[in-house]
């Protein structure tokens, strides 16, 4: 008698991966482009989500993303961040193609330096609102191609590199300012576990 007390709080096992609750860890490839000095980055790094409901999910960042401007500059830039992710029909779908609309907001830290002499530097911290659209391809009801392209927003002291009788002038300026660029994102996440 005791027994069947307990099996009152019984749940039923939930087998499925497209469900709320669902923590999934990912590597992600990622490209800068329509920065403010006209160079192309691109970049590595890593996520993890958790399936807030059945319709919105979160996503928690990092990239490492290495541009050049011509035979003068290169840049690294580091973003910290995280989005949020709408869908417009329910997760569980069972659909390969699960599009969706993202927003979110990061911290970065940017360092321009010379290509000829990493001594010559300048680094900066700023933060950025960001959105735009994507699409996971669900391979797998655990495993899952994502691709997103998104606008990013910044707010900070941006720096400026210019050629002055051969030598490299980098500078940051006194104010900040908004700029931004595109990025575009190529993730392979694994769904590892059910948080509830």
């Amino acid at each position: 008698m005791l027994l069947q007390a307990t099996a009152l709080f019984a749940q039923e096992t939930n087998s499925s991966f497209r469900t709320p609750g669902t923590v999934s860890l990912g590597t992600r490839n990622t490209f800068s482009v329509f920065n403010d000095d006209e160079a192309a980055g691109k970049g590595i790094g890593g996520q993890f989500r958790i399936q807030a409901t059945k319709r919105i999910g979160t996503e928690w960042f990092f990239d490492y993303i290495t541009s050049k401007n011509g035979s003068l500059t290169t840049r690294n830039d580091y973003h910290i961040g995280w989005s949020m992710m709408f869908y417009p029909k329910d997760i569980a779908d069972g659909k390969t193609l699960q599009p969706y609309l993202l927003v979110g907001h990061c911290f970065d830290y940017s360092k321009v330096f010379e290509q000829q002499n990493r001594s010559n530097n300048a680094g900066r911290w700023s933060m950025a609102a960001q959105a735009g659209l994507g699409s996971h391809i669900n391979i797998t009801d655990r495993f899952d191609c994502s691709l997103s392209a998104q606008y990013m927003l910044h707010f900070g002291k941006e720096i400026h590199a210019t050629l002055d009788e051969g030598k490299v002038l980098i500078e940051k300026e006194n104010f900040s300012s908004p700029d931004g660029h595109l990025l575009v994102s190529l993730s392979f996440n694994y769904k590892l576990f059910h948080l509830w």
